[in-house]
């Protein structure tokens, strides 16, 4: 590899020259690059191409295609079965009951029954991609900030090793590439990471986040086939998802689909009574990403501690892959970043304890096996629930079983306390939701956050 990354001097005077900085640059770079991708990060798919390319003002950072690309890749290797009409009749039938019986459960009305309630792994991925490339993008923002940050005080500091690349145009030169750069690898772990994710939802929103509200176009621009063009958070399930979750259970596949068709429809009905929840969200990761940065000395002091007890072979590509896995490079959190994960943590716990608890209220005296389907749902949540897999890939967030069993605990008391109305009617904006210390008393919870019918003994 030059020494220069392709900043050195050149011959700009002479386009015909193959040492000229506007030849080399590419290919030197390409070098660079080349080694990188041999650090084996999952899912990173090197094209040196569109490292090169000019951004267009306003276009996104992450490409969509990438994602899609990387994540039917995935599939592919996996096996895909089709979906046909057995299966989505099979699928309807099972809505149909879930819907019935969540009447009694909720006051979230049912949504309009979908023309294809049966999905397969490709169109949850289809569908669910203009919700990943918004939910992320935050985050791809923050890494490229927080990157050029740190190449704009090398040239402020009169660095040495920037005088030796070229000096501040190289580093102004360096900064788009930069940026090209961790959209690339930020797509190419998410096209990854929503593969794996298609291969065991078993529903649309089975990832307990209003995905489909995060759409960054409406339906008449979308490319999808109408058939994936549901609006918003219409429920579907994904047969061959369904099989692989009730292998082994020795419980008909009947009762199987059902409780699951329960979950699907009652996230199905939360998310699309609760408009600003998807924005909520989002926010949430766009303050977690705006709080990136990147503290060079502290990462040299990490790599030399790491090679000075052996931890870390610098020449040694799968040495330094999982050092990155294993986030020893990760910045340290900021107090801003911390708050954004405390209430991102409370949002997606207060949602599959709302799910749950609604759930249980109307098929555990309807569903023989509603009790084991429950314990078997709640051991795969503590180990690779889906939820728990995306925002420990993305931002490092881990939210534990014993938080999900509070909140499906707090809905419960609090059921008991305001009635079906008073409960959904805590959706109606964040600051009606309880906070983590606020969870442990429902009733107080309630009383300090009820206005009174009657007003006069505030008089």
């Amino acid at each position: 590899m030059a020494g220069n990354f392709g900043f050195g001097p050149g011959n700009p005077g002479n386009p015909g020259d193959p040492e000229d900085s506007d030849n080399s640059a590419n290919s030197n770079f390409n070098e660079l690059f080349q080694q990188f991708s041999q650090f084996n990060i999952p899912g990173f798919a090197f094209n040196p191409q569109s490292l090169f390319t000019q951004p267009v003002a306003g276009a996104p950072l992450i490409n969509r295609e990438t994602i899609r690309d990387l994540a039917r890749k995935f599939i592919t290797a996996q096996s895909e079965l089709p979906v046909g009409n057995v299966d989505q009749s099979q699928i309807q039938e099972a809505l149909d009951i879930a819907n019935t019986w969540l009447d009694e459960g909720t006051t979230f009305p049912a949504l309009t029954r979908g023309v294809h309630p049966a999905w397969n792994r490709r169109d949850w991925v289809d569908a669910s991609l203009d919700g990943w490339q918004k939910l992320v993008e935050p985050l791809a923002e923050g890494m490229a900030n927080a990157l050029t940050d740190v190449i704009a005080q090398s040239g402020a500091e009169g660095n040495p090793a920037v005088e030796a690349i070229g000096g501040e145009a190289a580093l102004g030169a360096i900064t788009p590439i930069m940026r090209n750069f961790m959209g690339q690898l930020i797509a190419s772990q998410l096209g990854n990471s929503v593969g794996q994710l298609a291969t065991t939802v078993t529903g649309s929103n089975d990832v307990a986040i209003p995905l489909f509200g995060l759409s960054t176009r409406n339906s008449s621009e979308s490319a999808l086939p109408t058939a994936l063009n549901t609006g918003v958070c219409e429920p579907h399930l994904i047969p061959q998802n369904i099989l692989a979750w009730a292998q082994g259970l020795e419980i008909p596949i009947e009762e199987v689909r059902i409780y699951l068709a329960l979950r699907e429809s009652a996230a199905a009905r939360l998310f699309s009574h609760t408009p600003w929840l998807s924005e909520y969200i989002y926010s949430l990761v766009q303050d977690y990403g705006k709080g990136i940065r990147i503290d060079i000395q502290a990462i040299q002091e990490q790599a030399e501690g790491a090679m000075n007890s052996g931890e870390l072979d610098i020449s040694n590509p799968q040495s330094i892959s999982i050092a990155i896995n294993q986030g020893m490079f990760t910045p340290e959190q900021t107090p801003k970043q911390e708050a954004a994960l405390a209430k991102l943590e409370m949002a997606l716990a207060l949602i599959e304890g709302w799910i749950d608890h609604t759930t249980t209220l109307v098929g555990e005296n309807r569903l023989p096996a509603f009790a084991s389907l429950n314990e078997m749902l709640r051991r795969r949540r503590a180990t690779a629930a889906p939820t728990q897999q995306l925002f420990s890939t993305l931002v490092g967030l881990q939210v534990s079983p014993r938080k999900f069993r509070e909140c499906s605990t707090f809905w419960s008391e609090v059921e008991k306390i305001a009635g079906l109305e008073g409960r959904d009617g805590r959706w109606e904006h964040e600051g009606l939701l309880p906070s983590s210390e606020e969870i442990s008393d429902p009733a107080g919870f309630i009383a300090s956050t009820t206005v009174p019918d009657d007003l006069s003994g505030l008089i």
